[in-house]
């Protein structure tokens, strides 16, 4: 017997609320796995930055995690560390500029979910 909208107390007049409960463990569940994988996805990307024509070239992961940095010897002006120190953080945050906009692009079906990650 239910009260005048239906509540039983066993989950609701018609088939219950178990079946609906199921259905979103799996959705919850297969979101999940989606998730794993675009994480895993953003280990497994590189991106690479430069500064000055490609003289210094840093490559990161999706992750933001700087993998290698590479320097062309004519940027190497001993007389002149502070430039290249300059050139090699350019291209590191040029990396990380390109990894983010990657991150969000992977990342965005999960905006929704964000606050809950």
């Amino acid at each position: 017997m239910g009260n005048k909208y239906g509540y039983n107390g066993a989950g609701g007049g018609h088939g219950g609320g178990f079946g609906n409960m199921q259905n979103l463990v799996k959705q919850a569940q297969q979101m999940q796995q989606k998730l794993q994988e675009a994480q895993q996805q953003l280990e497994e990307l590189q991106v690479t930055g430069s500064a000055s024509g490609g003289m210094v070239q840093a490559v990161c992961n999706g992750k933001k995690t700087l993998l290698s940095v590479t320097i062309k010897p004519e940027a190497c002006d001993p007389d002149d560390v502070e430039m290249l120190e300059d050139l090699i953080l350019a291209a590191v945050n040029d990396a990380y500029q390109k990894a983010q906009a990657e991150e969000d692009r992977i990342m965005a079906p999960f905006a929704a979910m964000k606050g809950m990650l």
